[in-house]
C-alpha cells in the first residue's frame, strides 16, 4: 500500500495554535523550542525553564544556607501544604486530605492494605479490580490478597474500553472490601464515570481507591464532590514533577480515624522527635507519611502547579480535548489507509489526556520514531499511544508528527510488498 496524499490543509494546525489562548505557555518548557516531537507526556512531562532557577536556588540557599534548620522552615510539613495544593489545584479536594511522599506502588500498598483491614472484621474479604488497570495496581492487590486471605474478583475490560457502572455493579456484593479502578485506563484512555461508580460500591458498602496517575492535571478531578473514599496519583506525567518524583495520596477525611497505615515510619508519629518506643499515629492525614519526604523530589511538582493554578483546570481540560481530537481526525485522514484503528474512546466525554492507535506493525513504528526524534509510546496489543500534554504540547507538533508516523507505515508497508 503506498502512502496517500496529505489530506489536511496546511493550515489547519497552525490555525489551531494561533486561536490556542494558551500557546505562549509552551514556551515555558525546556526543549519546546527544539525540533523534537514529543508525544509522550502522559508518560513524562517536559522540565519547565524556571524549574532549573528554582533547583539552584534551593541548593544554594535553602539547603546550602539553612541547612537542618530547613525542617523547622517548612521542610517538615512540605508533604501536607504540598499535597493541599495538589488538591485545591487538580483534585476537588478541601485541605488536610493530601500529602506527597513515596512512589505510586508504595502508596498504593499502603492505601489498599488500610482500606482491607478496616473491612475484614465486617466480613468483607473480596477486592474488586479490573484486567486492565495498570500492572502495579493489579500486582498490589495480588499480593495484598495473599497476605490476608482475600479473593480477588476481576472486572473484565477490553483493552480499547474501559469499566463501565453495570458489569461493576454485578460483581459488588457484601463481601466486598475495596474496589480499586484508574479514572484513565493507561491503555485506552478510556474514563470512568467516577460519580456512579463511586456511589454504586458505596450502594452495598465498599471503599473505592481510585488511581488518578493518567488523568491528575489534564482531566477535572471533584474527589470531596463525588465521595470519593481513597486516591492515589504520581505528579511525573501532567504535573511534570520529574522522574521518580514522588506520589500523592488522599484519604477522605471521614476515613482518616478509622484506617490504620501498615508502614509505620517516624514521619507519620503523633509526636516524631520524641522518639518514643511505641507508634501512636498523628491525627489527620499525616499519620498515613511514613519516612523522610523527598524534599528535592517536590520542587519541580511546585513550579508546575503553580503554572496550573494560574491556567485553571478547566483551561488545560479544554486544550487536551481540541488536542486528542486533532489526533483522532489526523488518524481517520491519514492514518486509516494503512488499516489504523483508533483504540480510544471518540467521545470526549469518555476520552482522558492520550489517544492510542492500533496496527500490527506498530511496535516497529515506534523504534523507527525515536530514531528521527518523534516520541511517542508502545502498549501492547500493537498499540503506539500518543501522550498529549495540554501546556507543552502544539497543534503543530502533533501534525508533524502524525506525518512522521504516516511516513514510517508507508516504508513498513512497502517493505512488506517488496518482502
Amino acid at each position: 500500500m503506498s502512502n496517500p496524499d496529505p489530506s489536511i490543509p496546511a493550515s489547519t494546525a497552525a490555525d489551531l495554535d494561533r486561536q490556542d489562548a494558551l500557546a505562549a505557555l509552551r514556551e515555558e518548557f525546556v526543549g519546546a523550542e527544539t525540533s523534537l516531537v514529543y508525544l509522550d507526556g502522559n508518560s513524562l512531562g517536559r522540565p519547565l525553564r524556571r524549574t532549573a532557577a528554582s533547583m539552584a536556588r534551593f541548593v544554594e540557599q535553602e539547603w546550602g544556607g539553612r541547612l537542618i534548620r530547613g525542617w523547622d522552615e517548612g521542610w517538615f510539613d512540605l508533604p501536607l501544604t504540598l499535597g493541599d495544593e495538589i488538591g485545591r489545584i487538580t483534585l476537588g479536594a478541601a485541605p488536610g486530605q493530601t500529602w506527597v511522599g513515596d512512589s505510586t506502588t508504595v502508596t498504593l500498598y499502603k492505601l489498599i492494605r488500610a482500606a482491607v483491614d478496616a473491612q475484614l472484621p465486617d466480613g468483607r474479604d473480596e477486592i474488586v479490580i479490573d484486567t486492565d488497570n495498570f500492572p502495579t495496581d493489579r500486582y498490589v492487590v495480588e499480593g495484598i490478597a495473599r497476605e490476608r486471605g482475600l479473593t480477588v474478583r476481576w472486572l473484565d475490560v477490553t483493552t480499547h474500553g474501559g469499566v463501565e457502572v453495570e458489569p461493576l455493579r454485578e460483581l459488588l456484593t457484601e463481601r466486598t472490601a475495596v474496589v480499586v479502578l484508574s479514572q484513565v485506563a493507561y491503555r485506552s484512555a478510556w474514563l470512568a464515570d467516577v460519580e456512579r461508580i463511586t456511589a454504586a460500591a458505596h450502594d452495598v458498602g465498599a471503599l473505592v481507591l481510585w488511581d488518578l496517575c493518567h488523568s491528575a492535571g489534564s482531566v477535572p478531578i471533584e474527589l470531596d464532590a463525588h465521595g470519593v473514599d481513597l486516591a492515589v496519583g504520581c505528579t511525573y506525567k501532567y504535573l511534570n514533577g520529574g522522574p521518580g518524583s514522588p506520589a500523592f495520596g488522599y484519604v477522605a477525611a471521614r476515613h482518616q480515624s478509622r484506617l490504620a497505615q501498615p508502614i509505620q515510619g517516624w514521619m507519620g508519629h503523633a509526636d516524631p522527635f520524641a522518639m518514643g518506643p511505641g507508634y501512636t499515629p498523628a491525627e489527620g492525614a499525616r499519620r498515613f507519611i511514613s519516612g523522610t519526604p523527598p524534599v528535592l523530589g517536590m520542587l519541580a511538582l511546585r513550579d508546575m502547579l503553580s503554572l496550573v493554578d494560574g491556567v485553571g483546570i478547566d483551561a488545560v481540560r479544554a486544550k487536551s480535548v481540541a488536542l486528542t481530537q486533532l489526533a483522532i481526525e489526523v488518524t481517520d485522514e491519514r492514518l486509516a489507509p494503512f488499516g489504523v484503528e483508533v483504540a480510544s474512546p471518540r467521545d470526549a466525554d469518555r476520552r482522558g489526556g492520550h489517544v492510542t492507535l492500533r496496527h500490527p506493525r506498530m511496535r516497529e513504528v515506534v523504534a523507527a520514531l525515536w530514531r528521527r526524534d518523534v516520541i511517542p509510546d508502545y502498549r501492547d496489543p500493537h498499540g503506539l499511544r500518543i501522550g498529549l500534554s495540554p501546556l507543552s504540547t502544539s497543534f503543530a507538533e502533533v501534525e508533524a508528527g502524525f506525518e512522521a508516523i504516516a511516513e514510517e507505515l508507508g516504508r513498513q508497508a512497502s517493505s512488506t510488498t517488496t518482502a
